[in-house]
């Protein structure tokens, strides 16, 4: 069962195999990770969950190391061009291989786990908004009813 497609559609495979064999979501390890961060969320008290909450947003859409390495060490290569392909193209050299495969593996790795970041930051995001909102929506209803 395995899917060269996201997360998201990983574990939708896993929902589905599950209900076919009649077993329950609970024991998922996708759903109880999630569960143990709601878990602990809704201990702590809404301002603290706040600043978390301004935290994460911080986390999300802070452009972070791997952008700017993404757009400036092409930049910087590219300043040095002729010196770099003097060093790395010298005869019989295969310098340029190794540069080229650690320079690309180093790139995806970095971007790979940026996006993974921004995810689970999304996740944690979503997650404190709904506790707070329920909690908003419960004094509400406790306010309307005294």
């Amino acid at each position: 069962m395995y899917s060269f497609r996201g997360d998201a559609h990983k574990t939708y495979l896993r929902l589905k195999k599950a209900a076919n064999k009649n077993q329950s979501f609970k024991h998922m390890k996708e759903l109880l990770e999630i569960e143990e961060i709601q878990g602990l969320y809704q201990k702590i008290d809404s301002s603290t969950l706040k600043l978390i909450y301004y935290r994460m947003i911080k986390e999300k859409n802070g452009s972070g190391i791997v952008p700017l390495f993404v757009t400036a060490v092409p930049w910087f290569f590219f300043l040095f061009s002729k010196q770099l392909q003097e060093f790395l193209f010298k005869e019989g050299s295969i310098l340029w291989v190794i540069f080229g495969f650690i320079y690309f593996f180093t790139l995806t790795i970095t971007v790979v786990i940026h996006f993974r970041e921004k995810a689970w930051a999304a996740i944690h995001i979503e997650i404190i908004q709904d506790i707070l909102n329920e909690r908003t929506e419960l004094k509400s209803n406790k306010d309307s009813s005294v």
